[in-house]
């Protein structure tokens, strides 16, 4: 992983959900077969974000013969970590109370804020 990981844009991270989301390395079929219901792609667009999420240092292609595996470099969590960082420095300009805002015109239930709730006072986050 890049140190400096950017923001991928939405058909990049939706590959990276659907590797995120089955067993790897994986084969470019296995990822289409992922993505077939909720972002069908054509092949060569498929490979062609796979090749993008390569060269930003996303994942790692391992050749076998003829075929290719993918395997992602960086976990869902880190990437999730990252764009949090991101979003509170950029967006909410490191103020908590943007953050809070944020938080609480988001759609969030009662039950999320309770959850969260908890997980801080558990000291699990």
């Amino acid at each position: 992983m890049k140190n400096n990981a950017q923001k991928l844009p939405d058909a990049e991270l939706d590959v990276m959900l659907a590797l995120w989301d089955i067993k790897t390395p994986a084969l470019r079929a296995d990822i289409g077969k992922k993505l077939e219901d909720t972002h069908p792609m054509a092949q060569t667009t498929l490979l062609t974000l796979l090749s993008r999420l390569s060269d930003k240092g996303y994942l790692n292609i391992i050749k076998e013969g003829r075929a290719s595996l993918y395997e992602p470099l960086i976990t869902k969590e880190q990437y999730l970590s990252e764009e949090g960082k991101s979003f509170f420095r950029v967006l909410c300009q490191g103020k908590i109370s943007s953050l809070a805002t944020a938080l609480c015109s988001s759609g969030l239930t009662k039950e999320d804020f309770d959850e969260l709730k908890k997980l801080l006072e558990e000291n699990e986050l």
